[in-house]
């Protein structure tokens, strides 16, 4: 249309307008002519231009009743766009509010302003982008709010938004509040300069009470409109948008409406709304879309997922607790008690990554979710020391019944008590001060950025802390899980002592119960762990001392502080008082740990600034019961250990070796002291196990490269060659990776496989990433505000294996050595004449007189150095790497000589013991070579008769018994180990002489750390060859220790899932009934956490081993299961078929029919349904643990992109359901829901704070793309329709509820999708909850969908 021809239209429209207002015309009349005169003119409706000729008509002096008439009728008959006419009003409003209105026009128009707002109606037609756009033009809503989505969703919410904020400002600037705020004005443009409005109405501007009480009147309404926004539907949902997706604008607008609440007269003098009532409304609107995520098809999903009186009713049903919700807490926990594995990534990081994921996921709160922590790891330190717990309340749900009986632990090389006591009073403690922390760094944040800071000292202390002290008040009750081990009486009654003295007024030093005994206390001194746990937080600063005046902390006051204190013992106190560290002082303090950082910085000084024999003294000090049981400065502590391990290069340091080798006293010192299994699992679970591989590569560089001429005198008298430096810091290298598992493509028969190898390069580079993003986080820099800056690491340069050549090739050689036969020993070489050389030194004795060197590649000639060869002389003096470079070859030599009769197997243990002795880290590589040897297979079998080789025949049969014993309650056959006819057992011949090797060595201090290297070693070996292997070499070991019987009986009843598959899938079967109570047998007969993982194993009592519980029995074992990829289709499988025996159960079906009975006969349903969902959460749950321990972030990853789609495509026997009346898919689909999401919650986290969240956008966008794929239609699925819908909507209402921040990270369109395909379920509120999550992209889809569902 011609532009002359559209002015002719317009100028007509307001001519019938002009004649119509002088005529006192009927409004429905005026608009009917309207609209037909506009649609004879091809104009379509509701128009852009006639809103703007009208607001603009009644703006130039046509401001009259009638004429708002006229607009209102246009609105009412969809002639003119409303929200562009409210747009164009908006402008005006502020200008409208500073003229003095007469009262009816007042009134008018503030009602009219609310009428439109009341019946404001969004229609989604084909010009709806056009008046979206024209509205933007008006209010310039792009450029304000800074977003750059031109999208008509998007612009709608930036609308609504700024009306409501219009209006506040509106309000502030009546009541001259607008001065307070930051801007001090207005951030809403005007147009006051443009309008010559009521001119002819106004009075002479004179404020005369009349005008007053209007304005007042004016100011109130205006609140209260906010309010009706806030209120209403459709408007507080699109207002949740602009919170989630404009956060700084929304931060404004609340402080704004906050000062409103505090200091408008007008809002007090309201009587619809208060200022409560006001602010009470934004923080409904923050929950307004989960609060009403509730659809119909969902109430029993979110009613049993979310509701904590229905978990608690039916957490009555067999062990199916509440204390179900941490179950993979207690699973952590114990597999981190693994003392075979190290971990390079710190439990306190995993631990604090796990609690979060279950605090989100189970909809719990910190008070509840810090109690299930602490009582998860209390129930740690009781099983390695309890037979039973009794008298646990129900609410955490049952142990198995039973005496309270304290045994003496499991003896062999594992992790003790000490490593189980880190774990709840250091690494638990630090996991919840890093939770705190995280709270507290980000209100600090806010505190900073905030411009009034009076209150910044309230707000730095979050809630996290009150839920803390509250979960510890409350642990008070549980008196039976509080008993201490017997080696901790003493020190929890100091602990109980030490509150009693405080709240009764008296004072003493720090050092006072280092000097008194607890016998001149009170007998009512008693401590338990709970004092023990809250000294671990006083220390950390979670806690400060008023929690010694909890009631029922500590038992009465004492009147006088007991007399009978000794004069001079050696404790910290004298040396904080400057007390020489003499022998008895250091025996002192190495025996008793450090009470504060002080006293370990001033142990820690001296190692640094002291005298030769001070820094061994005091290296000894540190790595004493400090480093074993100080939990209270454990973490400064392996920071201390590991900085002393790598010291910098002194800057006056000149000479030509390396500035370590006059360290060696306090570097071997430091190496001996922390060589024990549980100090490596300390420092593992620290997570230090990078930084000490990386400090001691140069260890094992220098000393390994040092001719032994020169040696070193201890203070003890003990002498220390380079060869022992060296030894003692490879073989504690060794123990931080898995050097004795060949890479899988080597692998060849039932041999286990590797599962995550922790290899040098791995260690480095994990090192190296931890240092390069040090301080880049918030985690990281509450890490080192925790820690002293002495304790830093020296160097944060980048180090990589090129670094360490002498390392580098030894490495590679072990790698060659594992990959095929050796080969390469040339005649004449100097690697020859060593490997002839420690041959000589090995068979000394057996050489003399013979014709034939047992060398490989030698001229045939004897190479004996003739009598008098026996001395030291024989001992070359070499480098260590020289020597390892031909251990090789030495053992081939030695095993092929036995092999062929030329050495007996006597001989050949001799030998072997004897180049171990002579370098301990031989060990290692012999081990190595064998491990290699055994896979290969080529040796024969040597006969274990008794006569060449050790027999196991005096205790075979016992041991096969005892192993039945133990996998009593999982149900699993164990093979008989009785050998055919009357042939002896026999092992293959490497191993036979490995078996042999490790049989010489004493179970002493000197020889543990070396057993501790091979023992591990010699399992793994064991266990990858050919039943009955290990049981033989259990036997043959159980003769020469027999205090270790019952840890390698252990260990040989796991080789039994090595050899078949079967047997783990039953296992992992037996890990789901004993957790649900399925199965009743004296193991599982209440079900729970303590079915699940027993309370240890061993044979003090009932005349023999006792049954393992499954799960105890599983964390042994799934390290070694070769194909681990087949377990989460059979997890799954368990998990779907544990939903339908919980269905099918008869308790499910007698709480059915009892209820049915009783006067809640109509919610029978409902209750039974949430028993039923209750265990069904708990089977997921324990299917999500055993898949994340399983096989970690990839297993995860491949249960999501591919595992789960397989599943619901394939088609499935649908059984039970004519009984259960599709209770069983319904449940089954909400079970794999809840599990999928809690795999996702381990692997990634709920947040973007771990590394391998960074993996998450991908996997999750594609599993989303195949439900949003499915939901298209355009993949057919084979499973039950029920179970598909209860999966989408289970998953997607937990991703929305629990996990939001990975709804930011899915592709937009994937979650438009989704949406649409719940819509098409009748899930439009679950829909909108998911876009309106979904970041400012989805906003406007949101938006769109909430303005449609009306």
């Amino acid at each position: 249309m011609a532009p002359s021809a559209q002015m002719g239209i317009w100028d007509s429209v307001l001519e019938l307008t002009k004649g119509a207002q002088d005529r006192g015309c009927d409004p429905l009349i005026w608009a009917i002519q309207l609209s037909s005169s506009l649609n004879s003119s091809g104009v379509s409706l509701p128009s852009t231009e006639l809103a703007h000729l009208m607001i603009s008509h009644i703006c130039w002096g046509n401001n009259f009743p009638i004429t708002w008439k006229f607009l209102e009728k246009a609105l009412t008959m969809k002639i003119a766009p409303p929200m562009l006419v409210l747009a164009l009003l908006a402008t005006r409003w502020s200008s409208w509010k500073e003229d003095n209105l007469t009262e009816d026009k007042a009134l008018d128009r503030l009602a009219w302003l609310i009428r439109t707002r009341v019946e404001l109606r969004f229609h989604l037609k084909s010009d709806y982008h056009m008046i979206m756009k024209s509205i933007d033009d008006v209010l310039h809503l792009s450029q304000i709010f800074g977003l750059q989505a031109c999208e008509p969703g998007v612009l709608v919410v930036e609308f609504v938004f700024s009306i409501v904020w219009q209006l506040l400002d509106a309000s502030l600037g009546d009541e001259g509040l607008l001065e307070l705020t930051a801007e001090k004005k207005s951030i809403w443009a005007t147009r006051s300069q443009d309008m010559e409005i009521d001119a002819h109405d106004s009075f002479d501007k004179r404020r005369t009470e009349h005008h007053e009480r209007l304005h007042q009147f004016n100011t109130v309404m205006t609140i209260e409109l906010i309010g009706q926004f806030l209120q209403n539907k459709v408007t507080s949902r699109i207002l949740y948008l602009a919170c989630r997706n404009m956060p700084s604008h929304w931060e404004g607008f609340i402080h704004r409406l906050r000062l409103l609440g505090a200091n408008s007269s007008a809002l007090r003098n309201s009587k619809t709304i208060t200022p409560d009532a006001l602010l009470q409304l934004t923080s409904d609107t923050l929950k307004v879309l989960s609060r009403e995520c509730k659809t119909s098809s969902q109430l029993e999903f979110h009613a049993v997922m979310a509701s904590g009186s229905l978990i608690s009713s039916a957490g009555q049903c067999h062990g199916a607790s509440r204390s179900a919700l941490w179950l993979p807490l207690d699973l952590f926990l114990e597999d981190s008690m693994d003392g075979s594995q190290v971990a390079e990534t710190s439990a306190i990081e995993i631990l604090t990554g796990m609690v979060k994921a279950l605090k989100a996921v189970n909809g719990t709160t910190w008070h509840d979710t810090f109690l299930g922590l602490w009582i998860a790891a209390l129930r740690l330190v009781q099983r390695d020391q309890m037979l039973s717990i009794r008298d646990l309340k129900p609410w955490y749900g049952p142990f198995n019944e039973g005496p309270h009986l304290e045994r003496d632990p499991i003896e062999g090389p594992l992790p003790r008590l000490d490593t189980r006591l880190c774990m709840l009073l250091s690494i638990t403690t630090l996991a919840i001060a890093d939770v705190i922390e995280e709270e507290e760094s980000v209100l600090v944040d806010e505190t900073e950025h905030s411009s009034t800071n009076q209150w910044k000292e309230k707000q730095v202390l979050g809630k996290h802390r009150k839920d803390l002290v509250s979960s510890l008040q409350i642990l008070g009750d549980y008196e039976s899980l509080l008993t201490p081990p017997q080696s901790l009486i003493s020190v929890a009654n100091q602990a109980a002592a030490k509150a009693m003295l405080l709240i009764s007024g008296i004072t003493v030093g720090s050092g006072y119960f280092e000097c008194i005994s607890m016998n001149d206390m009170p007998m009512n001194c008693s401590g338990n762990m709970r004092h023990l746990i809250v000294e671990a937080c006083i220390a950390r600063n979670l806690l400060d001392t008023s929690a010694y005046f909890w009631p029922g902390y500590v038992n009465g006051c004492i009147n006088q502080i007991p007399h009978s204190v000794p004069g001079q013992v050696p404790s910290w106190s004298s040396l904080m008082k400057g007390a020489p560290l003499t022998p008895s002082i250091t025996n002192a303090l190495a025996s008793a740990p450090a009470s504060c950082l002080a006293e370990l910085e001033k142990i820690f000084e001296i190692t640094i600034s002291g005298s030769d024999d001070e820094k061994i003294s005091a290296a000894t000090i540190l790595c004493g019961a400090s480093l074993i049981r100080g939990w209270n400065i454990q973490e400064h502590t392996v920071h201390f250990i590991t900085r002393l391990l790598s010291p910098p290069v002194p800057a006056d340091y000149s000479g030509s070796d390396s500035h370590l080798i006059c360290l060696a006293p306090l570097l071997n010192t430091l190496l001996v002291g922390i060589s024990s299994v549980d100090c490596v699992q300390i420092f593992s679970l620290h997570g230090l196990v990078p930084q000490l591989a990386s400090a001691l590569m140069p260890i094992c560089e220098v000393f390994g490269s040092c001719v032994p001429n020169i040696s070193w005198t201890l203070t003890t008298g003990e002498e220390i060659s380079a060869h022992a430096v060296f030894s003692n810091a490879f073989t504690l290298l060794l123990k931080l990776w898995r050097f004795n598992h060949p890479p899988l493509e080597h692998v060849v028969g039932e041999v286990p496989p590797v599962g995550s190898q922790l290899t040098p390069e791995f260690l480095l580079l994990v090192r190296n990433s931890q240092l390069a993003s040090s301080g880049n986080t918030p985690k990281d820099r509450n890490k080192s505000r925790r820690l002293p800056t002495v304790a830093s690491p020296s160097s944060i340069q980048p180090v990589f294996v090129d670094s360490f050549p002498k390392l580098k090739f030894w490495y590679r050689q072990h790698q060659a050595c594992i990959a095929s036969t050796l080969s390469g020993l040339v005649h004449g070489t100097p690697v020859h004449q060593i490997v002839d050389g420690l041959l000589n030194m090995m068979f000394r004795k057996i050489n003399k007189g013979r014709s034939q060197s047992l060398t490989p590649g030698s001229s045939g000639s004897s190479t004996s150095s003739g009598p008098g060869s026996e001395d030291a002389s024989l001992r070359p003096k070499l480098p260590a790497w020289d020597i390892l470079e031909a251990v090789p070859f030495v053992v081939d030599a030695a095993l092929t000589a036995c092999a062929h009769g030329r050495l007996s197997p006597r001989e050949l243990a001799t030998g072997l013991k004897d180049l171990a002795d002579f370098l301990p880290a031989s060990l290692a590589t012999i081990i190595i070579y064998f491990s290699a040897e055994v896979t290969r297979g080529v040796w024969k079998p040597a006969f274990m008769n008794g006569t060449d080789w050790p027999s196991p025949a005096a205790n075979l049969s016992t041991v096969e018994e005892q192993i039945k014993k133990i996998l009593a309650a999982t149900g699993v056959n164990v093979p008989s180990l009785a050998a055919g006819g009357s042939s002896p057992a026999t092992l293959p011949l490497p191993l036979a002489a490995f078996v042999s090797l490790t049989i010489t060595y004493k179970l002493d201090r000197a020889s543990e750390r070396f057993l501790n290297l091979a023992g591990p070693a010699l399992e793994t070996l064991a266990a990858g060859c050919p039943w009955p292997c290990m049981p033989i070499v259990a036997s043959l070991w159980t003769q020469k220790a027999k205090r270790w019987s019952d840890f390698l009986i252990f260990s040989a009843s796991r080789t039994v899932f090595h050899q078949n598959s079967d047997a783990v899938v039953q296992l992992l079967k037996s890990c789901f009934t004993a957790t649900l109570g399925l199965n009743a047998t004296p193991i599982s007969s209440n079900g729970g956490v303590g079915a699940l993982l027993g309370h240890g194993y061993g044979s003090h009592f009932y005349g023999g081993m006792s049954p393992v519980a499954p799960g105890l029995l599983y964390l042994r074992v799934y390290r070694s299961v070769r194909d681990i990829m087949f377990m989460t289709e059979e997890i799954v499988s368990l998990l779907m078929l544990s939903v339908r025996e919980i269905v099918g159960s008869g308790l499910l079906r007698e709480r059915l029919e009892k209820m049915k009975k009783t006067k809640y006969v109509m919610r029978y349903g409902q209750v039974s349904l949430a028993a039923a969902m209750t265990r069904v959460k708990l089977a997921a749950s324990l299917g999500a643990s055993l898949v994340w321990f399983s096989g970690g972030l990839g297993l995860v990853q491949s249960l999501i992109k591919e595992t789960l789609p397989s599943w619901f495509i394939s088609v499935h026997e649908s059984e039970q359901e004519e009984v259960s009346g599709g209770m069983v898919a319904m449940l089954g689909g909400y079970a794999l829901a809840y599990f999928a999401v809690l795999c996702g919650t381990f692997a990634w986290g709920v947040d973007s704070t771990s590394s391998a969240s960074k993996r998450r956008p991908k996997v999750l966008g594609t599993h989303l793309e195949f439900l949003a794929s499915a939901l298209d239609g355009k993949i057919s699925l084979g499973c039950d329709w029920a179970t598909w819908r209860a999966y989408v909507s289970g998953f997607v209402s937990l991703m929305v509820g629990c996990t939001p921040m990975w709804v930011l990270e899915v592709d937009v369109d994937v979650l438009k999708r989704l949406g649409k395909g719940l819509r098409q379920w009748n899930e439009e509120e679950l829909a909108l909850a998911l876009l309106g999550i979904g970041g400012v992209d989805a906003m406007g889809a949101a938006a769109e969908l909430i303005i449609d569902s009306e």
